[in-house]
């Protein structure tokens, strides 16, 4: 598997696929790969007969006190990994191709990007939809793979694609968890292993507010004593738990609709995120 690391090189292997007559898939990741990002190349290389990985920690959204500097980065590990999931290209470039000196165009998607993460990290969708905008346009991709795990995230991308009408088909892939039930995330390597051993908490909360709900239980007191029981399991802040309509993240008020649990907490240095359908 080949890597390039500009905008004109990506466009070049790219049109060579197309002139022979290949769908072209896109992964876009930030590195510190583990099998949940895998099932995207998996998935993407189901539907396209070429895939297209990316290989790029966006600054945009991080903010000053968050990890940008200590994110995992090992790209020879990730290229290896990444070619025995079936990738054709890695494009992994450098921050000055994707931000240019001069570089002041933002996107941002009103509504989905303030609630909920956007109320505790009110930059990161704006980083997400402008870095995400720009490796669809740059790639042109027939279909982009993203995983369900960051709902949210989905949810922001396929709004901010069909507003601009970006021709690329937004697919979201399930979270894959460890056996135990904690989704995959680059992030869990923060744990200790005291704190490993407490996290699937998280999902077991969540799964069983699901349940609750489908039930016809009220789901403010449930995320209230999900909440609860979040921090007596050892989480040390709960940011969110709450149920919202799976496609617009509003509060869930119609039952006939499909809905959404989702969830934020600390434990130790890590954040944790998580979501179950109803």
């Amino acid at each position: 598997m080949d890597t390039v690391r500009t905008i004109a090189d990506l466009r070049d292997r790219v049109a060579a696929w197309r002139t022979g007559g290949h769908r072209v898939g896109l992964v876009p990741t930030m590195g510190g790969l583990h099998e949940g990002h895998l099932s995207l190349v998996r998935l993407a290389r189901e539907r396209a007969d070429r895939v297209v990985a990316t290989l790029f920690v966006n600054p945009g959204q991080f903010a000053p006190n968050e990890d940008f500097d200590a994110y995992p980065r090992d790209e020879a590990a990730d290229k290896s990994m990444f070619a025995d999931a079936g990738a054709g290209l890695l494009f992994a470039p450098e921050i000055a191709e994707i931000y240019p000196d001069g570089h002041t165009t933002k996107v941002e998607v009103q509504g989905l990007s303030q609630i909920l993460e956007g109320e505790f990290r009110p930059h990161f969708f704006i980083g997400v939809a402008t870095v995400v905008s720009k490796l669809l346009i740059q790639a042109m991709a027939d279909v982009a793979v993203f995983g369900e795990k960051d709902y949210q995230q989905l949810q922001v991308i396929t709004r901010m694609a069909r507003d601009l009408d970006i021709p690329t088909e937004i697919v979201g892939a399930p979270t894959v968890r460890e056996a135990d039930g904690l989704a995959m995330s680059s992030r869990n390597q923060y744990l200790s292993e005291a704190e490993r051993a407490q996290a699937p908490a998280l999902h077991a909360t969540i799964t069983g507010i699901a349940a609750a709900v489908a039930e016809g239980g009220d789901p403010d007191a449930l995320c209230r004593e999900g909440a609860a029981k979040l921090e007596a399991a050892g989480f040390r802040q709960v940011d969110y738990v709450t149920v919202r309509d799976a496609e617009t993240l509003a509060p869930l008020e119609d039952a006939g609709r499909p809905g959404r649990v989702l969830a934020a907490a600390w434990l130790g240095k890590a954040r944790l995120i998580d979501n179950v359908a109803v």
